[in-house]
């Protein structure tokens, strides 16, 4: 059974139990007051004496019209209704046109005048007091068949128990209903509080959210269901919003790339057609010449290549198309591996690489091994491309923490600024002048970093300007 449910049959079983509880506590206290401080017994007796009195007068109006009004003339009927009532120390009068034809007892005009007009003037009483003494009245108005206008009057002479009686059935009655409304109303009110409010905030917010207002919080209240549902309905609008700031992001991204790469792309394709054009021209009026001109206009070609390479490559990184093959591999044995690929290179621009190890013994990572190569080449080829040195160094270094494995890869080259150390992972973003002319696609660091938290890991920079620069990444422990 759910929340709700249990819910709904607490509030159902709580609107009869509490006005039940309720009563019967009220009517301890009704006949604890009625005997300490009234005098008077409210006994199963004087109970039972009341209710014969209302049945024998209830059944006395069911028979007066059923029969014949002239039947209340009849003197067997007179004596069988006054024998009947005597029992119960009650007495019946047979009035014609205010005219008494039967009465079981002698009463005053006084008396009668008092009991009709009683009758008149007293809507939902039925005790009369004549002469300080208290009776259970009963008018029933008849007519006889010359239309004249009759009454019979049933009077039951009581004691102030009975009277005590009859007013705690009342007190019980009024009280049990009066508390049932009560508590029916007020249960009635919190349970639908609980529901209605939350679902005219949900209709509200959903009425912002259509309208475009991703900002509008949905409150979690309400019990059970109701408060599940405003929880997910919440975090439906967070997903909702944050799709819709991710699709603002790549649709920003997608302008800068577009923008950024048109620019790139056109300085080696404007010098491609210059070359063209010179050898179409016959500027190229050698073969020397011709072969400079292609040799140019092939490392132009391969520049744009490139650049397209790593914006696929970029692409695929960013909308996490790109599948990585995880394998387990010796740390120290890659290193080594890159290094012998790349050393060659680095020997025509003049530059040492070194390779420290501070492990104190073989350690694995679980990486994709072509993925964190690319890393490490973008980051050496991006030392050696603003290499201000002579002899440069290019420096790694392995070492460990409790749970990662961290690579330093330092070089002591031009370094960055201060100021543009906190976006040298953007896009296209080159730190200075002198470095925007550097032939490259922009997107080296930017692509690392994809890859590295790819593997759940972090990169960082260390650098000090004209001193060198340290690129950091830690990857996680095999």
């Amino acid at each position: 059974m759910s929340r709700l449910q249990k819910h709904i049959v607490f509030t159902n079983t709580a609107i009869m139990i509490v006005p039940l509880l309720i009563t019967i506590i009220a009517s301890c206290l009704y006949i604890f007051i009625s005997y300490t401080i009234f005098d008077t017994n409210i006994t199963s007796d004087s109970i039972k004496n009341l209710t014969n009195i209302e049945y024998e007068f209830f059944k006395t109006d069911s028979n007066s019209f059923q029969k014949n009004s002239e039947f209340l003339l009849d003197k067997d009927f007179q004596q069988s209704l006054g024998s009947r009532l005597s029992s119960m120390n009650a007495n019946a009068i047979i009035l014609k046109n205010n005219n008494v034809i039967f009465s079981t007892k002698d009463y005053s005009p006084e008396d009668i005048d008092k009991c009709l007009d009683f009758a008149k003037h007293s809507f939902m009483k039925s005790t009369i007091y004549l002469n300080g003494t208290p009776f259970i009245i009963k008018i029933i108005n008849e007519t006889f068949s010359d239309n004249s206008p009759g009454n019979i009057i049933l009077l039951a002479q009581i004691d102030k128990d009975v009277v005590a009686s009859r007013n705690f059935i009342i007190f019980v009655i009024v009280t049990f209903f009066a508390t049932f409304i009560l508590t029916n109303l007020i249960f009635t009110y919190s349970f639908s509080n609980s529901i209605l409010k939350p679902i005219l905030r949900l209709k509200s917010a959903a009425s912002e959210i259509s309208c475009g207002n991703l900002a509008h919080e949905v409150i979690e209240e309400g019990q059970g269901e109701i408060r599940e549902l405003c929880r997910s309905f919440e975090q439906m609008r967070l997903k909702l919003k944050e799709s819709v700031y991710t699709q603002a992001k790549y649709d920003e991204n997608r302008k800068m790339l577009v923008s950024s790469i048109s620019h790139d792309l056109k300085t080696p394709i404007t010098s491609i057609k210059g070359y063209v054009e010179g050898i179409l021209d016959g500027v190229a009026n050698s073969p020397e010449k011709v072969e400079k001109y292609l040799k140019t206009i092939y490392s132009k070609a391969v520049q744009v290549d490139s650049m397209i390479d790593d914006l696929l490559l970029h692409s695929k990184l960013d909308l996490k198309q790109m599948p990585f093959n995880f394998e387990q591999s010796d740390i120290y044995t890659f290193f080594r591996h890159c290094i012998e690929e790349i050393e060659p290179e680095m020997e025509k621009a003049n530059i040492k690489i070194e390779l420290k190890n501070l492990l104190p013994e073989h350690r694995f990572l679980v990486i994709d091994r072509a993925q964190i190569r690319r890393v490490v080449l973008n980051i050496m080829d991006n030392s050696k491309k603003y290499m201000n040195k002579e002899n440069g160094i290019i420096e790694i270094t392995l070492r460990e923490t409790d749970s990662t494995i961290i690579v330093e890869i330092k070089d002591n080259g031009s370094g960055i600024p201060k100021g543009d150390m906190p976006h040298i992972f953007d896009k296209f973003y080159r730190a200075d002048t002198a470095r925007s002319t550097k032939a490259g696609s922009g997107l080296g660091l930017a692509i690392a970093k994809q890859i590295v938290e790819g593997h759940s890991g972090k990169i960082w920079c260390i650098s000090k300007d004209n001193e060198g620069t340290s690129i950091l990444f830690s990857l996680k422990k095999a």
